[in-house]
């Protein structure tokens, strides 16, 4: 469809709204919201992008109830589960962004495993933030520079890039925010200089592929400068 547009990432909003829109208790909206990850990476990957970076849990939401956590903690065990074979039959690529140290080993080691078992396919990255905030990113990055003893004159935006967790996550051409937020919410804060915006009202779990698709379309219609004039 579009030959101009290679890395998306998306701010999966919503979940929680939609369960409450349907008096289901908001677990309900996660494992929806989950589930269409799959429908998602298959869109984007038939489409030809190059990348899908998704912001599945960050370093603020610790602050909700820990019942909900500990629920979301246990998703991606569960969507690999049931959808591993799919994404490797597609050609996915699977990696984790984010401070792993603080994730539940049963969070952080199906998805390390699921790692290692797409490392050599060449198809679609699907990048999954957990633990992700993008000012601790820079933070961390500043200091791992500084314990590195990288000099002043030294430093260079590529140089610093290559600090981030999100060191293999390319610069953002479009990022998406369902549930009509408008908002950026601390997501890579770096890579999402030159995104552009596209906001939409539709909740997560009632995102679609073809709603995906007329993003894209939109974001074709876009003239990109750079800041060239």
């Amino acid at each position: 469809m579009t030959n101009q547009i290679k890395n998306v990432a998306v701010i999966m909003d919503g979940n929680g709204r939609w369960a409450k829109k349907k008096g289901l208790p908001r677990t309900a909206g996660h494992l929806q919201g989950t589930k269409n990850i799959r429908n998602i990476t298959i869109a984007a990957n038939d489409l030809g992008i190059k990348s899908l970076t998704l912001y599945a849990f960050s370093t603020e939401n610790w602050k909700r109830e820990q019942s909900e956590v500990e629920y979301i903690m246990k998703l991606p065990a569960q969507f690999l589960d049931d959808y591993l074979e799919e994404l490797i039959e597609n050609n996915v690529v699977i990696k984790l962004i984010g401070e792993r140290d603080r994730l539940p080993e049963y969070t952080r080691k199906p998805i390390e495993e699921a790692e290692a078992r797409t490392a050599h396919n060449n198809g679609i990255i699907l990048n999954l933030c957990l633990n992700y905030g993008g000012q601790r990113e820079i933070v961390l990055a500043v200091k791992q520079m500084i314990a590195d003893g990288v000099k002043e004159e030294e430093v260079t935006e590529d140089l610093f890039a290559s600090y981030l967790m999100a060191a293999n996550c390319n610069p953002i051409d479009l990022l998406i925010r369902t549930s009509g937020e408008q908002r950026i919410s601390n997501f890579l804060l770096w890579q999402i200089a030159y995104s552009e915006l596209y906001f939409t009202d539709k909740l997560w779990p009632d995102f679609t592929a073809e709603d995906f698709k007329e993003a894209i379309l939109n974001f074709d219609k876009r003239e990109r400068r750079f800041g060239g004039r």
